[in-house]
């Protein structure tokens, strides 16, 4: 199964023989520094604002070019019309829509120039640069009051050193000193940090790079960035994912890296629990963001090949709790722990997208968990999404859970092969009330078209009611050759 995009699970045999998903995306942080808002705004006007991918949307007759969708919300959550659909063609977006660039897959929002608007940093990771195949291009998207406007290219500072520059993105105030910071991933193992200040030229406040022990070249590279504040020092910390370089397999990792008053400190990276989707935010209210990381895969069923490190049949979801000295203990979450709805079958992808987000207000981050692979009723990958309730215990898995389909009464659609529900999942308050409501990706609707549901809070539970459903078609992509239009969401 090829999910949007995300590039690696394990070393290609364990992923080709546990069955893993091919895919890339980064989940939302929101244990957040002074500076980087744990909601993003891209108009200023109050309402929590998402933009979802259409990465291989087809623009300008050249298939694969990629959109990205900002979805603006309001007193009545996000919908098809309050929106604005950018490509590469889009006036004022640097570059142009060429086949297979890929445009909009990765992107990470922040205010990088501090004019009080956030702004959408957005990658073209497949883009040909200069003669340089799959070179890649970053450019940022400016936010304003009619919401994201235009755009600069943040130059790549050593294109002959890497490819796919862009192809893992993340935004936070690493140094603490006020302004919002950008990490830009690649081929190699080497990260880009761009200081904050950076202004509509394209010009940073400053540049350092940061390298985690993870391997590099053509497949490897960090596969995700996530940034949020795990020690409470409010400077922002990075996990980077990858492939580790000191075991026999290169199995997938993790890699805490904190913010300093230098700027993110590789010398102090620690190795954390495996897994592909990352997000952080303070689950039990004690003032430092918990790391959620979920490892996907199921274990190895061939006798002759190891299983991924901890890995679980239909997947698992690990609990990292932060502390003022960084990631303490860890517990870990499948279908099969408490009452968590379903059963850990082989496939599930239980926890191949996280998102963390105050659903009822009572101040601790509740998680809704993907399990794009989750079969109902006999219909194959349909996908789930279960959302677990934060305490001062940790995450509930007694009870408070819920559990969301397509064939749940009031949600829009239908349980069908294929359309993997759940495939990105994102908790933001676009309604204004200080509740986080949800939005799932389905990005194999209608063949591979795509869509976004919207799930709003109650003020204490997300709920059905008052759901809609945000097509391809009614967004402005068209719907040539498998958009996949909610395959991943702004981090």
């Amino acid at each position: 199964m090829h999910k949007h995009l995300r590039l690696a699970l394990a070393t290609a045999s364990a992923v080709a023989l546990t069955g893993g998903l091919l895919t890339f995306s980064a989940a939302t942080a929101t244990a957040a520094d002074s500076v980087h808002h744990p909601v993003a705004d891209f108009d200023s006007d109050g309402y929590g604002d998402v933009a979802y991918s259409a990465g291989n949307a087809t623009v300008g007759g050249k298939k694969g070019a990629g959109q990205i969708v900002a979805l603006y919300g309001s007193a009545s959550g996000v919908t098809a019309t309050q929106r604005t659909t950018i490509s590469q063609n889009t006036t004022g977006v640097p570059g142009s829509a060429e086949t297979d660039d890929a445009f909009g897959w990765m992107s990470a929002y922040g205010d990088f120039n501090g004019d009080g608007f956030d702004d959408l940093a957005v990658s073209a990771y497949l883009e040909d640069v200069s003669g340089d195949t799959d070179g890649g291009t970053v450019a940022i998207l400016w936010g304003s009051s009619r919401g994201l406007s235009g755009g600069t290219t943040l130059a790549d500072p050593a294109p002959s050193s890497h490819d796919r520059w862009g192809k893992s993105l993340a935004a936070g105030d690493f140094d603490g000193d006020g302004t919002e910071d950008l990490a830009v991933g690649s081929t190699s193992s080497t990260i880009y940090v761009f200081k904050g200040g950076i202004s509509k030229s394209g010009t940073a406040g400053g540049r350092y790079t940061v390298k985690a022990p993870i391997m590099s070249g053509t497949g490897n590279g960090p596969f995700n960035l996530t940034a949020g504040d795990v020690n409470g020092d409010q400077r922002t910390d990075l996990i980077v994912d990858g492939y580790e370089t000191d075991s026999e397999y290169g199995w997938n990792a993790n890699y805490y890296i904190p913010g300093t008053a230098s700027g993110l400190s590789a010398s102090s990276a620690r190795k954390l629990k495996p897994g592909v989707i990352t997000g952080i935010g303070d689950i039990d209210g004690d003032g430092y963001g918990d790391i959620v990381t979920g490892e996907e895969w199921d274990p190895s069923n061939d006798p002759e090949v190891p299983s991924v490190p901890e890995s679980a049949t239909g997947g698992k979801v690990h609990i990292i709790h932060g502390s003022a000295e960084g990631p303490a203990g860890a517990t870990s979450v499948t279908q099969n722990t408490g009452n968590v709805p379903g059963s850990s079958e082989r496939g599930d992808y239980f926890g191949n997208e996280l998102s963390l987000g105050d659903i009822n207000g009572d101040g601790f981050q509740d998680l809704a968990i993907g399990a794009a692979g989750e079969n109902l009723n006999g219909v194959v990958n349909t996908g789930a999404v279960t959302v677990l309730y934060g305490s001062a215990s940790g995450l509930n898995t007694s009870s408070g859970y819920q559990y969301f389909a397509q064939s749940t009464a009031g949600v829009p659609g239908s349980d069908e092969k294929d359309d993997f529900f759940g495939n990105e999942v994102k908790l933001t308050d676009v309604t204004g009330d200080g509740k986080a409501d949800l939005t799932v990706g389905a990005y194999g609707e209608n063949g591979g078209n795509g869509s976004v549901v919207y799930l709003p809070s109650t003020g204490t539970k997300i709920t059905a009611t008052g759901s809609r459903s945000l097509s391809t078609s009614a967004v402005g992509v068209s719907t040539d050759a498998s958009p996949r239009f909610g395959g991943n969401a702004a981090n």
